[in-house]
């Protein structure tokens, strides 16, 4: 209980050297390529759920929009699993680091903003200044709405930092009340405990979710720039 609450968050290293890279790529290996004739059934489920994701999610778009399949995708596939692999015991999760997020976040909106200047100019332009606004409140409007375009990013990272950070800190609470307890309280303990893997069975679920948010959002950005 005495351990710093935050000391999972904190970039592992090894030898004075961080390893976030080697950890980045990590879940690159639980989606291993193709190589047989006929796949395992572990590969045919990892296909049929990024087809039937990819086919949701793309269903409203155009063919530019389309052709950010192979992006999105990875993008969903990298967050979930990187969630996932955070919940094992003694190991780190990139996403919970603001800065990561961000740097997620920032190219893939800036990629959508930059395409809708490109392709959609006036469309983009008119975003800003609704139409039928009064003439003294046109400053104030483009000022509020380029506002909330570069917050656009903002929200995305750190709704997911948020999240992921928040279920680890209640995990490790509860894990840490569950050991004070058992010398205590046997039943209490054993409350907590079942607390403890609700909780735990929630993170896979918030894991996932937080993925597919994420991946929407930018899908959105995207299809209002396409």
């Amino acid at each position: 209980m005495n351990e710093n609450l935050f000391t999972s968050f904190i970039t592992p290293t090894m030898m004075g050297i961080p390893v976030v890279v080697l950890i980045v790529m990590s879940p690159s290996i639980l989606f291993p390529s193709p190589s047989r004739l006929i796949d395992n059934r572990l590969v045919s489920i990892q296909q049929w759920l990024v087809r039937l994701t990819s086919k949701q999610m793309l269903s409203t778009h155009n063919h530019k929009g389309q052709t950010w399949a192979l992006m999105l995708m990875s993008l969903i596939l990298f967050i979930g699993s990187t969630n996932l692999l955070g919940l094992l015991p003694h190991s780190f999760t990139p996403t919970t680091q603001l800065s990561m997020n961000l740097g997620m976040a920032i190219p893939l909106w800036a990629g959508t903003v930059a395409i809708g200047f490109r392709y959609k100019t006036k469309a983009s332009l008119a975003h800003f200044l609704p139409q039928g606004t009064p003439f003294p409140l046109i400053p104030m409007l483009v000022i509020i709405e380029t506002i909330s375009l570069f917050i656009q990013p903002m929200a995305l990272a750190v709704r997911l930092t948020a999240n992921i950070t928040a279920g680890h800190l209640l995990i490790h609470l509860i894990g840490g009340a569950t050991l004070a307890l058992i010398n205590i309280s046997t039943i209490t303990a054993l409350i907590t405990f079942t607390i403890l893997v609700l909780l735990t069975i929630l993170e896979f679920a918030v894991a996932l979710i937080q993925a597919y948010v994420f991946t929407l959002l930018v899908s959105l950005y995207l299809h209002d720039n396409t």
